[in-house]
């Protein structure tokens, strides 16, 4: 295959003034067009999702009330993690004020929601109150299941050898740590995991392993390392090309891959993981198939491994308050742990008031801050069709964008979405999502952040 040149200082410029505008995607949802309307509006959630849908329909609705529950002071920009846990950033260029993204004319309601009570419309919160809604959004995010592993809990990541990118920003900063250590120490066996269910930024425990191996290589003693990477399914990543491109680049790198295992306990002390075999024929997607699948694994073998640094990927689910409401998937794939929405136009299944967007909502990809850019627009114009009595007329295509890290200094921007098998959909004909470059890795280190705080703003 004939592979594009690296861009020039002209196309970086070009990409990097696109992504700050949004040019990545139709803008059509940022119209003059405003609606009266006296509706209460409460958006669940502040984070990227959230907040998008916070400024944008703050621009877009006069009257009325908007809502926005969220109880964090500081906003976190996740996409950031793994280079801190590579060591590439320092944590504090990771976080900002809420209130610098807080539209004017908001509610900010600094609180945790207990509950959501869909035939009443009513969100309860840790404080007793009530919260009544004529419409719902639910930006809720994910929630890290590390229980589902036993002897796992968030705070042991950067002790004993353990490290998770997902568990904090501090969590992130301690696996830095936790690598460094194990390097230092100029041998041993290091574990990568991966988790049984859609998680958020699926790429990242592939980038996390990526850029471990370079720092391997970088030491010149490669070879006194053992890489291991147990997966509990046949794939590595949703998208086929770059799933074989995964593959064939950890064979070529000596990493040990083993597939059906899931991580199921972790002794700390004794450095010790235990992974189960779930087998071929128990692939799921949700925390009821994994317990299903507990049964037809009774009789094949657990493997207990020795290591001397373990990435931790946790199972992970919709948040516990959401999952226990009427908004939950009742049947298919996502039922019982994924917010029931049509993965088009993001409107519930059986509630027509409410939407969801972000990493809460039952799809097969789309758990990405470049989904929510994709899918913000989408909620905003449904949502506001709704609220004048009209069908939805907007479609979400499954868009997503993963800047696929596979060492330190290179990547490849990975876009895709449903259709055709979860094909390529590039946004600039000048980049091969094939082809790993210095300037995919510029993009996520230096370009991708402005245009991140753009969706927020919703000015993207």
């Amino acid at each position: 295959m004939q592979k594009t040149p690296l861009l020039t200082r002209r196309e970086l410029l070009k990409v990097g003034s696109s992504l700050g505008i949004g040019s990545l995607l139709p803008l059509s949802a940022l119209s003059a067009n405003t609606l009266q309307t006296q509706a209460r509006i409460v958006i669940l959630g502040g984070g990227a999702a959230g907040m998008a849908m916070a400024n944008r329909l703050a621009k877009r609705l006069q009257g009325g009330t908007i809502t926005l529950v969220e109880p964090r002071e500081t906003h976190h920009y996740q996409p950031g993690w793994t280079l801190v846990a590579s060591g590439v950033w320092n944590a504090d260029k990771t976080m900002r004020p809420n209130a610098q993204f807080m539209p004017r004319g908001v509610n900010w309601v600094r609180k945790h929601a207990t509950g959501i009570d869909a035939d009443n419309k009513r969100i309860t919160l840790t404080s007793g109150e009530a919260l009544e809604y004529d419409f719902l959004v639910v930006a809720t995010g994910i929630q890290l299941n590390y229980h589902l592993i036993e002897g796992m809990t968030p705070e042991l990541v950067g002790q004993h050898g353990i490290g998770s990118v997902y568990a904090s920003i501090e969590g992130a900063s301690r696996t830095h740590q936790a690598i460094q250590t194990w390097l230092n120490s100029g041998h041993g066996k290091g574990i990568f995991t991966a988790a049984p269910t859609p998680v958020k930024c699926a790429g990242a425990p592939l980038k996390m392993t990526f850029t471990t191996l370079s720092r391997l290589e970088a030491s010149g003693q490669r070879d006194a390392f053992k890489v291991d990477y147990m997966a509990p399914g046949a794939g590595l990543f949703s998208q086929p090309w770059v799933d074989e491109f995964v593959k064939q680049r950890f064979d070529d790198q000596g990493v040990n891959r083993r597939h059906y295992y899931r991580l199921s306990a972790i002794d700390p002390h004794a450095r010790q993981a235990e992974f189960a075999f779930v087998g071929p024929e128990s692939e799921f997607t949700s925390h009821h198939e994994l317990r299903e699948a507990e049964f037809r694994r009774d009789n094949q073998p657990s493997v207990i491994a020795d290591y001397d640094f373990i990435h931790v990927v946790p199972p992970m689910s919709a948040h516990d308050f959401v999952k226990q409401s009427d908004l939950i998937a009742q049947d298919g794939p996502f039922r019982g742990e994924w917010l029931d929405v049509d993965i088009h136009t993001l409107q519930h299944n059986r509630y027509p008031e409410v939407f969801g967007i972000g990493d809460v909502i039952g799809a097969p990809i789309n758990k990405t801050a470049a989904s929510v850019k994709a899918q913000a627009p989408v909620v905003e114009e449904n949502l506001l069709a709704v609220m004048q009595g009209k069908t939805p007329p907007a479609q979400h295509t499954g868009y997503t964008s993963c800047p696929m890290i596979t060492g330190i200094g290179k990547a490849m921007l990975v876009e895709f979405g449903y259709a055709d098998n979860f094909a390529f959909m590039p946004s600039f004909p000048f980049i091969d999502p094939t082809d790993e470059s210095w300037a995919a890795w510029v993009m996520k280190d230096r370009m991708l952040q402005p245009a991140y705080y753009a969706v927020l703003e919703g000015q993207a």
